[in-house]
């Protein structure tokens, strides 16, 4: 029996089948059998071949694709089902790591970028495959993709560590770390490459790297990553023990029974389609504007876009006939009738799927319908868990005067330029907030001018968050808040002092600490730097776009670009760079550091969205809130919502802590760091647990969230225009959104 009946998938796109698939079924044969994945491999045989029907998946994947690159896809799909099968059976069943690194590892030489010499003598049906396909794939295609493909397939290969450390650890992961996990060992990053080579249109590489380009993929992924897990989750949990599925993480996390699981698994995947339609039509236009993009580049792009949707709809369709997974109709749902009375030729899976509840867009309108300014009161706060303790420097006290000298000299408590009578803060405000507190708490161990410098920087992002809003979100100017971005890159020159006069608080103040800051460090630090800082000042142009369409984020979405909102990028970069060429540069970006870094901004931003809730909701009308997402999208009250949010900030030092005692040390044996190197690592260790306790602490202890400092106006603040008294906030300029409390911290 089939443990829940499949829910209603939502799928726009029709399945159309490629005409050469007769071909590829042929060719992709004799290509395995030529590869010995077939007899002798002990992994499939050619019953369990054909049943699967790869080459069926090529052709509704790639409707369009020649028939030579039809063959040549498929081929590639043979090889990643292949790969799947032979790692369950070699290393997953065995739990033989120490095997499946060696294997993984060797596996990188079959893929060189440049080739430049004999890779070495295959020895299994995967590495003579990969040879082959490599050859026959790159010389067709541009370094740009062939170091995104490369990437992408040694992401697919050598990650499957992380599902076999989980399966003989009894771990499941946590909903965050498996949907960014699941990426890389899923495959479909990969998939989107092959559709460029497919379609025969490379996107270019002057935005290859962009946010809607990456929204698409990482939306195209998910989607193609939460519909497997639906499909494979009675073959993974019941028969290959496996714990990186979807459905079981829901199951887990959320305290469900399996259908109530798989049905939000599918409002997931939902909502990922929906992003992905989002972002098709409202920013690749603006993209192609902002790059210069011609016709061809525009084309080239958009067949891209299109073939992602095709392999989005011909997935689903190969997924509901493969005898690789569960597919036995709907049991007793709607969907199942559709499936007994309507067509079911080939092709004809868009007339048994349904949207979401039966109606085309309760979901998506959800998202767009939130009335603003609700009354909602305090928030009961939950029990945090945090087992790491604060300690306070000793330079507090002289950091806070230090700090209100320095935000006046800067001009943040005046009114604002061309605005007279109506200021963001006054004194009192400032000092409500307490952000020398944060400082001290969040790097004990500063010296004064370094936790001076600290505050600094925590006062001028709150205070940019604060100001931005007030001055572009009433109006919904995107443009001009563009332009106001624009500008800020030029008060953070990589390779001189010279900045353009300031003209408001926030460039003056960049372009003090900046200077102070920045120029200590190598020019290479400095462009580093500089690019953390433009992340999170670029991430406040996404909030005011889901201001201007009203409409809640998607929760993937949200999580994401929240840590860029937090400022969390440019505290890690600075802690970062302050080791300096001690430590060396790939060592960041592996994924037990990133994922120290992931976790502990992911506690930091979601404690604040708890916090700032009533600031939030009630008296600034946002929409960009943890709390709120999560209560969209799971139809739960407040009180619920906050406990899944909090469940999600535990289940995230859970898994810092994990990462400490189990990855970290294999991480340091893996790459043979010296001893030094290794205390520095466990140094940065402790500062980002200062960091996660001494920003709860803040919240805790400043009054920036206590509803009688909320309904506190400043003294010389007045409505640019309308009525007065509670309940007006909306009418008043500064009241449109969320002022997240900034932690950016620069180390000593």
């Amino acid at each position: 029996m089939q443990p829940f009946e499949l829910p209603e998938f939502y799928m726009p796109y029709p399945a159309r089948l490629n005409p050469h698939l007769d071909g590829a079924r042929e060719h992709s044969k004799a290509w395995a059998r030529e590869m010995e994945m077939l007899e002798g491999s002990n992994i499939w045989d050619e019953r369990t071949f054909d049943s699967h029907d790869y080459a069926l998946l090529c052709a509704y994947t790639h409707p369009e694709a020649p028939g030579p690159q039809l063959d040549l896809v498929t081929d590639w799909y043979v090889w990643v089902f292949f790969f799947d099968d032979h790692f369950l059976e070699t290393y997953k069943r065995s739990q033989d790591t120490a095997g499946a690194k060696e294997y993984l590892e060797r596996l990188r030489e079959f893929m060189p970028v440049h080739p430049v010499s004999t890779p070495p003598e295959p020895g299994n049906p995967v590495e003579r495959g990969l040879a082959d396909l490599w050859r026959r794939t790159i010389p067709a295609r541009s370094t740009d993709w062939r170091l995104r493909f490369a990437e992408s397939t040694k992401n697919l290969l050598e990650e499957s560590q992380w599902e076999l450390s989980n399966i003989s650890e009894g771990r499941t992961p946590n909903p965050i770390e498996y949907i960014e996990m699941r990426r890389k060992v899923g495959g479909a990053p990969w998939s989107a490459n092959l559709v460029e080579h497919a379609v025969g249109a490379e996107v270019p590489a002057e935005i290859a790297g962009t946010r809607p380009m990456r929204v698409l993929k990482d939306t195209f992924s998910d989607g193609v990553h939460l519909r497997n897990d639906l499909f494979s989750y009675q073959r993974e949990t019941e028969d290959e023990g496996e714990l990186a599925n979807g459905v079981l993480v829901f199951e887990r996390f959320l305290g469900y029974d399996a259908q109530r699981a798989a049905n939000t698994v599918n409002d997931l995947l939902t909502s990922r389609l929906q992003q992905f339609e989002n972002t098709a039509l409202t920013e690749l236009a603006p993209l192609f504007a902002e790059h210069g993009l011609g016709p061809l580049e525009q084309t080239n792009t958009l067949r891209y876009v299109k073939g992602l949707q095709d392999w989005q709809s011909g997935g689903h369709e190969w997924h509901m006939r493969s005898s690789r997974y569960m597919n036995g109709g709907s049991g007793g749902s709607p969907a199942a009738g559709r499936l007994r009375s309507g067509p079911t030729g080939l092709g004809s899976s868009a007339a048994r799927i349904s949207l979401p509840s039966g109606t085309p867009g309760p979901r998506r309108f959800k998202s767009h319908i939130h009335v603003p300014h609700q009354a909602v009161g305090p928030v009961r706060l939950p029990e945090f868990y945090m087992p790491f303790a604060t300690r306070l420097s000793p330079h507090l006290d002289a950091a806070r005067r230090n700090s209100l000298v320095w935000t006046r000299e800067m001009g943040m408590l005046d009114s604002l330029p061309g605005v007279p009578g109506f200021r963001i803060w006054d004194e009192h405000k400032l000092e409500s907030f307490d952000l020398a507190l944060c400082a001290a708490a969040i790097d004990p161990d500063a010296s004064g001018p370094g936790l001076d410098l600290s505050t600094g920087w925590l006062t001028w992002g709150t205070y940019a968050d604060d100001y931005f809003p007030a001055v572009f979100g009433r109006t919904r100017d995107m443009a001009g808040a563009k332009v106001f971005n624009e500008r800020l890159s030029a008060f953070m020159p990589v390779d001189s002092t010279t900045v353009p006069v300031p003209l408001n608080p926030v460039e003056r103040g960049l372009a003090d600490l900046w200077l102070r800051t920045a120029f200590p460090m190598s020019a290479s630090a400095r462009r580093q730097f500089r690019r953390s800082v433009q992340d999170m000042t670029e991430s406040w142009l996404w909030e005011l776009a889901n201001h201007i369409q009203n409409r809640i984020p998607d929760p993937v979405d949200y999580v994401e670009m929240r840590r860029k909102t937090f400022g969390s990028d440019l505290t890690m970069s600075l802690s970062r760079l302050a080791h300096g060429w001690r430590v060396p540069a790939e060592i960041y970006q592996t994924r037990p550091m990133r994922g120290l870094d992931n976790t502990a901004a992911d506690f930091a931003c979601l404690a604040n969205d708890i916090f700032s809730y009533q600031k939030e909701i009630q008296f600034e009308g946002e929409l960009n809130n943890g709390v709120l997402v999560v209560q969209t999208f799971l139809g739960c009250d407040q009180r619920q919502a906050v406990d899944v949010v909090n469940e999600l900030m535990t289940s995230r030092v859970l898994q810092f802590e994990h990462i400490v005692a189990i990855e970290l040390p294999t991480l340091f044996d893996n790459f043979q760091l010296d001893l030094k190197t290794r205390e520095i690592l466990n140094g940065y260790v402790k500062e980002l647990q200062n960091w996660m306790a001494g920003v709860l602490r803040w919240h805790v202890e400043s009054r920036r969230y206590v509803e009688s400092e909320l309904r506190y106006l400043p003294s010389a603040e007045r409505p640019f225009d309308g009525p007065t008294g509670l309940g007006t906030s909306a009418a008043r300029i500064g009241s449109f959104r969320g002022h997240k409390a900034r932690v950016p911290v620069v180390r000593r």
